[in-house]
């Protein structure tokens, strides 16, 4: 069975590709366009992998600027191309999505593998349902958010954790769970409970490796949220952040995925290791008040 194209990675892959060719070229981004049908801002978007060429002449166009003229190396980049303009699987919820949400999809879809941390919640790869449910029903007044946009992130989520348990090379995952972020009552006792459990079952998977941050822990704790996905396939490692203005910050500058990775590797260094990670749920299970 053929793999199935994944757009993102695809416009990430050709983007990086093109910039490539055109340094080889000795092109700047202006000499590259001029005299084309595009303009600056297009080959910009599209060498960063925002979005794509529409028609496969115009990156034949720009491929005969580079001086490529090995069909061979054409017709796969107009491959490329093609996948890179189709759907992807969550497009027809993309209207209700926030502001860098679609990106950041498309790029964890195609994540090797994950690290992940939230100072104030579990972070949302491994969220249970009624947990989520009520992480979306604390920001509803904030936020102004909508039943149907509620339903859709719902429904999004779940999608998006078949990742680490589906048969066909499922992605890894290594969390670090802060422990007051574990202890803030969400969605009542039952909820909470069934968030534990489902963190314990996602633990014993070989894909995922958990630790537990300790309340109180002297060292670094970051007070956003921490997210490093690396992709493989010579596609850059990426970040991904929530900003306080709803939007999704996702960026594969190599300061800022340094910074990050500097982040986790100092968290984790100061989390338990992962056999504790059992023992100190199934101890909050217990401490839960009915």
């Amino acid at each position: 069975m053929a793999a199935r194209p994944q757009p993102t990675a695809r416009r990430i892959g050709l983007g990086h590709e093109l910039r490539q060719l055109r340094k080889e070229a000795g092109l700047t981004i202006a000499q590259a366009v001029d005299g084309l049908s595009f303009d600056e801002t297009t080959l910009q978007r599209i060498e960063t992998g925002w979005k794509s060429f529409r028609q496969a002449g115009h990156l034949r166009e720009l491929l005969e600027r580079y001086g490529i003229t090995d069909e061979k190396q054409v017709d796969r980049l107009v491959v490329f191309q093609r996948e890179a303009s189709s759907r992807e699987w969550w497009a027809d919820g993309s209207t209700h999505m926030l502001s860098g949400m679609p990106r950041f999809l498309g790029i964890e879809a195609v994540a090797r593998e994950i690290r992940a941390f939230h100072p104030f919640v579990v972070p949302g790869l491994l969220q249970s349902p009624a947990y989520a449910q009520a992480v979306h029903e604390l920001h509803k007044p904030i936020d102004e958010t909508t039943t149907e946009f509620m339903r859709q992130s719902m429904q999004l989520r779940l999608k998006r954790q078949e990742a680490l348990t589906r048969e066909d090379d499922p992605v890894k995952l290594w969390a670090i769970l802060h422990e007051p972020a574990l202890r803030y009552p969400l969605g009542g006792p039952d909820a909470m409970r069934e968030q534990y459990k489902q963190l314990i079952d996602f633990g014993e998977l070989e894909n995922v490796t958990l630790q537990v941050l300790p309340q109180g822990e002297r060292g670094y704790v970051a007070l956003h949220d921490v997210n490093i996905m690396f992709l493989g396939n010579g596609l850059p490692t990426t970040i991904q952040s929530d900003t306080a203005m709803r939007t999704v910050a996702v960026t594969d500058k190599p300061r800022e995925v340094d910074r990050f990775s500097r982040m986790f590797e100092a968290m984790a260094s100061n989390a338990l290791p992962p056999r504790d990670t059992p023992k100190v749920l199934n101890q909050l299970a217990r401490e839960i008040a009915e």
